[in-house]
């Protein structure tokens, strides 16, 4: 066996803090990485630095915040300034291996370098033709085009089963690749050389929209009075909701909520599986394995649904487990942690020696103390006021509301969010956790005092402004959409 231990980071898309570590209608729902918390460490205030994947997953890779790093809605490619923690783990010997399930969070948006073998999920044949870029970077007739064209590159025949395979598995599919992401990680954990560590990054998708749990993993968390086809017939469409063509009652957003804890659940049996093999193959007791969400999810939280618009803690507070080497035996942390925090700590922790990747991040490592506040930034709107207008309308100009970058800041006691438009929002979190309550008008003296934090954060580094020439033209960019499908 290596004589240092193997480190696998995996995410659960879209994971909510509350929905991972709770019940849902008496059920438990994640109870594979609740029993790894009580033998490891459960961190139960961890922050996201954005809420949504691609700026999360650039300061979880890079340890820096949104506007540092430079992946965002304005600039949708990680920059090579950026080193990634699969760089620095390659640096010091380790085999290191990507699964990603989400479009975004692939070569082609700059989240390779490092890696040694990155599989995507939406590919039924592993191929360097990604089509999922070019099914991000445009939507309707442009997006079939764009497919069409990009087929003839490289092995045509690859390219047409993939195709064919990305519009089958986003149709029906109760399975948003976990299940064939497994088969292919523990292929790859049971052939490689076991006297050499490894660094593995898995993106599990399941618990993004839309939310199309299998029915054996629905009916538990079901009320018994809704059968799962009534399930299945409540409206997912997030962007017609928000912008008020689509109204839900409370029963039918019940009826998501427990649809969502199904997919968290089902997500949760395939992490057991994984641990199931790392186990037979002798890796486990040598293996750190941080189980975290990049972000949360609105289900009709805030008047919202999705992941966009917003930096409320349905968003950003996010579930973060970990298990192995340092984080045995633990217990709960209940300090405040951005998940740009570890990665140096990781690298901390193992003795791996990367000046170029420490010098670049905005982190407090996990064992050094507790940090006094986490921050979090929604660079700009995504998708676009344009693009929402063109995908379903928006006949009330709702999306003006929206058109609007934001920041916030956040201690114990205090939440204080500023948007680029003027507006201001405070809670008082330790008495109001849902942030219902908000507060600006009466608390001014606060409000000052963490508008001035935030601005001396922003003065505290420079932002990267990026001249994005990646094959994405500026039109090409304002209708890079939402999710992570073909």
């Amino acid at each position: 066996m290596s004589q240092r231990d193997n480190v696998i980071l995996l995410v659960m898309d879209t994971a909510r803090y509350d929905f991972v570590g709770g019940e849902k209608n008496g059920v438990e729902v994640a109870p594979e990485i609740n029993r790894l918390a009580e033998s490891g460490t459960k961190f139960t205030n961890a922050f996201s630095a954005a809420p949504w994947t691609l700026p999360s997953h650039g300061s979880l890779f890079t340890g820096q915040y949104p506007s540092k790093h430079g992946a965002h809605a304005d600039s949708k490619h990680l920059p090579e300034e950026s080193m990634t923690i699969a760089e620095a783990f390659s640096s010091a010997g380790y085999d290191t291996v990507g699964a990603s399930n989400n479009a975004w969070i692939s070569e082609s948006f700059g989240f390779g370098r490092g890696f040694d073998d990155f599989y995507k999920g939406w590919q039924y044949v592993q191929s360097e033709t990604d089509l999922g870029k070019a099914g991000l970077m445009n939507e309707g007739t442009d997006m079939w085009r764009a497919v069409a064209k990009e087929v003839f590159n490289g092995n045509i025949a690859k390219n047409l089963v993939n195709a064919v395979y990305a519009k089958l598995r986003f149709g029906e599919s109760n399975d948003d690749g976990a299940e064939r992401t497994n088969e292919w990680v523990t292929d790859w954990i049971s052939s490689h050389n076991s006297n050499d560590p490894f660094f593995m990054f898995i993106n599990y998708l399941e618990p993004h929209l839309d939310y199309s749990p299998p029915r054996e993993v629905a009916e538990r968390f079901l009320p018994d009075d809704v059968s799962y086809e009534e399930a299945m017939d409540v409206p997912q469409n997030a962007w017609k909701y928000v912008t008020g063509q689509l109204s839900l009652t409370e029963s039918e957003f019940e009826i998501l909520e427990c649809l969502y804890a199904a997919e968290i659940a089902y997500t949760d049996a395939k992490i057991g599986e994984l641990v199931d093999h790392l186990k037979s193959e002798g890796e486990w007791d040598d293996t750190i394995l941080l189980i975290l969400g990049d972000h949360g999810e609105n289900i009709g939280d805030h008047g919202l649904m999705d992941h966009q618009y917003c930096l409320y803690d349905s968003l950003l507070h996010v579930p973060l487990v970990a298990h192995g080497g340092p984080f045995t035996g633990r217990g709960v942390n209940e300090d405040l942690i951005q998940l740009t925090d570890i990665a140096p700590t990781l690298l901390s922790e193992l003795n791996i020696k990367s000046p170029e990747f420490h010098n670049q991040t905005q982190a407090t490592e996990i064992f050094d103390g507790e940090r006094e506040s986490v921050i979090a930034e929604y660079v700009a709107p995504q998708p676009s006021r344009e693009s929402i207008e063109k995908r379903v309308g928006d006949p009330d100009n709702v999306m003006d509301t929206y058109d609007r970058s934001l920041k916030t800041i956040r201690n114990r006691e205090f939440k204080f969010i500023r948007g680029s438009d003027g507006s201001t929002e405070l809670f008082n979190i330790a008495d109001d956790p849902q942030e219902q309550d908000e507060l600006s008008a009466d608390q001014p003296d606060i409000v000052a005092e963490m508008s001035d934090e935030l601005d001396t954060w922003e003065q505290s580094f420079a932002q990267t402004v990026v001249d994005d020439d990646n094959d994405v033209d500026e039109s090409t960019q304002e209708r890079l959409e939402d999710l992570g499908y073909i």
